[in-house]
């Protein structure tokens, strides 16, 4: 009897190609704000991939719910040793996908997922002194504003806006907030555990407002599903 694919072996197969296309494709158009979301975006749906394929409970381990895959945005801080001024990464905006295995929140290198496309690097854009930006295991196109010009990232919506991460369980539904007690915490007002209304992420060329427009680009990810999509300047998804 022929075996045919399952419907999540071909949705795995789908988020695959789309991620490996973004990685692959050239870049041809010199719209560095769109350029920077389409990447972002990517490499949260490739974060959501990570966590569904990867079921991390554990029977004997009461946290394991915190090393459920996450992509983090964070600045840089200072590097040891120090830089010159014109190689000055100090409150760069760059992002990391990780899984928490230390439960601490800060990524280190073997919690770091691997480039796909080449495993000497970490899908990281260099975090503090334990991957530093000039090291060649991190990813420059990761920099977001050293690569695009990215001076903020701001969270909204459904998301804290002081916790710049999203994470996400083996169902591949998007989690924001410590989740600091049990597996999947009842969401209270202000401060959100699973998702329970789309969250927004702007990616600024100045302080982000909130609104899409010349300097600003928002990301939105539906709860859920965790369908993320780049928003146009009247908040329709764009065509991806």
């Amino acid at each position: 009897m022929k075996k045919a694919f399952t419907i999540l072996e071909l949705v795995f197969v789908i988020i695959v190609i789309g991620i490996l296309a973004v990685f692959i494709t050239p870049r041809l158009g010199s719209d560095s704000l769109h350029e920077a979301a389409v990447q972002v975006m990517s490499h949260i749906r490739y974060t959501q991939h990570l966590a569904m394929s990867d079921d991390k409970y554990d029977s004997s381990d009461d946290e394991w719910f915190k090393e459920r895959w996450t992509i983090r945005f964070y600045p840089n801080l200072d590097f040891t040793p120090t830089l010159p001024p014109d190689r000055n990464y100090t409150n760069i905006w760059a992002y990391t996908i990780f899984s928490d295995k230390s439960h601490d929140k800060n990524p280190n290198k073997s919690e770091m997922a691997r480039n796909p496309l080449n495993t000497n690097q970490y899908l990281s854009g260099g975090y503090n002194n334990v991957l530093h930006v000039e090291d060649s295991q991190s990813m420059s196109s990761m920099r977001l504003e050293s690569k695009y010009g990215i001076k903020d990232v701001a969270f909204g919506g459904g998301c804290r806006s002081n916790i710049r991460y999203i994470y996400f369980d083996h169902l591949g539904r998007p989690f924001n907030s410590a989740n600091n007690n049990t597996p999947y915490e009842k969401p209270s007002a202000g401060y959100h555990k699973l998702l329970t209304s789309a969250c927004t992420i702007s990616l600024c060329t100045a302080t982000c407002t909130g609104t899409s427009s010349s300097t600003e680009i928002i990301i939105k990810i539906q709860p859920e599903t965790g369908y993320s999509c780049v928003l146009d300047s009247s908040g329709e998804c764009l065509s991806n």
